[in-house]
């Protein structure tokens, strides 16, 4: 019996020399490993941008306290961000359980029974009954030999990090988001001081023509084209109104406050957010480094690999040392030391495998990796695409808003004569409301220009990634 047992073990033994299934190395041949994909961006190559490192903190580069300041809070008290560090907490729980797998286990157990004679010999009589117990301790330490709590340990630490990699991406959002509320707000503002100069410069050439009228130089046509103008241009401050308070309250909700309670103080921001230095973007191989959806899809090809292992260790039997004391007999024996027992050894548990079954187990955590990986080239894919995109449409956008306002320059320009050539009567008057009709269109085409770049930069730093570090 003992020399069966010794060849029980043995075999585990041999069985469980090395841990089961393949050790992780990140894919050989993947996209992010590519000259193409760590080179700089094609996109990025314009006075607009600089190589260097994108900073942890990148709204700072705006150089502005009330920017910093909303994005911390946010940062601070959303709603989606805590619901992300839950997940974190939870992961890091399922960590903590799985290797609570390799801990010594403990048993205790009691019980009492009452025997009495119901034999024929003793039909008839009142015998009295035998009060009998058990009560037992029992340890036993698993050794793991076929590596199945150690793949498992492994997978449930790469799910982790990957849980860590989603939480530091919505961190990213958020952070983005929050700035261009406010972007949003300023730009709102901005526009509608545009549109309220040009309603200004109307009203002044509506009044001057009403004068005109009065003296006989002018006619009542032009006085209601005069209006019209005006009425025209203001019609469009409502929208921009809208814009300005849908704003106020995306940012009261990113800061995790009812809508009503939106930050007051940003209500009358006015100026543009405006870079003091060219974009700092780095290159691909930065981006690869920094973008949490990446680091995600390559921890989930981790767990994915450790979970071959946890398939292929069934293939093999566990085992286990163990011990125990056990104290039995009848009531009034109890705690003599004749009613003591021991026991110590190996134990070997082994539910002996259906060979198929494990077999498709194993065949499908592999199709499961291929697939990790495809979606990690993918992902790698997706964010050189997304960020070349964003780096082109803001490149081009400068030069947009760069000849907007040159055409804003000139409008202005030929408005300021053709008012001049109206009142010396050189020109007739619509000639001059077709000169500010030209430069109304101008200014707010100006106006929009500019604060489609403020967004532009954002979705860049999106893009990159940045933000999540002050996590730290």
């Amino acid at each position: 019996m003992i020399r069966y047992t010794a060849s029980l073990v043995a075999l585990a033994l041999l069985a469980g020399c090395a841990t089961a299934g393949p050790d992780y190395a990140p894919p050989e041949n993947a996209v992010a490993t590519t000259p193409a994909a760590n080179g700089a961006f094609v996109s990025g190559q314009g006075p607009e941008f600089s190589q260097a490192d994108l900073p942890d903190r990148w709204w700072r580069l705006y150089d502005d306290p009330q920017l910093d300041s909303l994005v911390e809070q946010a940062l601070a008290a959303n709603a989606n961000i805590r619901a992300a560090d839950a997940n974190l907490r939870r992961a890091d729980a399922i960590v903590r359980e799985t290797a609570g797998q390799r801990a010594l286990n403990t048993t205790v157990g009691a019980d009492a029974d009452l025997e009495r004679d119901y034999s024929p010999v003793s039909a008839g009589t009142n015998l009295p009954g035998v009060l009998t117990y058990d009560l037992g301790l029992t340890l036993s330490y698993p050794l793991d030999l076929n590596g199945k709590i150690r793949r498992a340990i492994e997978s449930s630490l790469a799910d982790r990090e990957a849980v860590e990699a989603a939480r530091d991406a919505v961190r990213i959002s958020v952070a983005a988001s929050a700035a261009k509320a406010y972007a949003d707000v300023c730009a709102a503002n901005y526009q509608i001081a545009t549109v309220q100069k040009v309603v200004n410069l109307q009203q002044q050439t509506l009044e001057a023509t009403g004068r005109l009228q009065r003296g006989g130089r002018g006619t009542a046509f032009d006085v209601s084209r005069a209006r019209s103008a005006v009425e025209s241009s203001r019609a469009n401050l409502p929208a921009f109104q809208a814009k300005r308070q849908a704003a106020l309250y995306l940012l009261a909700t990113l800061l995790g406050r009812a809508p009503a309670d939106y930050p007051r103080e940003v209500e009358n921001c006015a100026a543009l957010p405006r870079l003091s230095q060219p974009m700092p973007i780095g290159d691909g191989a930065a981006l690869i480094r920094r973008r949490p959806d990446i680091r995600q899809a390559e921890r989930t090809i981790a767990g994915s690999t450790a979970l071959i292992g946890v398939a292929t260790a069934d293939l093999y039997p566990t085992v286990s040392i163990g011990g125990g004391i056990i104290n039995s007999g009848k009531l009034e024996n109890i705690g003599k030391s004749n009613s003591f027992g021991f026991s110590l050894g190996p134990l070997l548990s082994w539910s002996f495998p259906n060979r198929p079954i494990v077999r498709a187990r194993i065949e499908a955590a592999n199709a499961q990796v291929e697939a990790d990986i495809a979606r990690f080239d993918q992902t790698v894919l997706d964010a050189l695409r997304g960020t070349e995109t964003a780096l082109e449409t803001y490149a081009r956008d400068t030069d947009r808003a760069t000849a907007l306002s040159r055409a804003s320059d000139s409008a202005a320009l030929s408005a300021q004569q053709a008012g001049k050539l109206f009142r010396f009567g050189r020109s007739d008057f619509l000639n001059l409301l077709s000169a500010q009709g030209a430069l109304a269109t101008a200014q707010v085409n100006r106006a929009a220009a500019e604060a489609a770049l403020v967004d532009d930069q954002i979705a860049v730093f999106l893009a990159l990634g940045g933000g999540w570090q002050s996590a730290e």
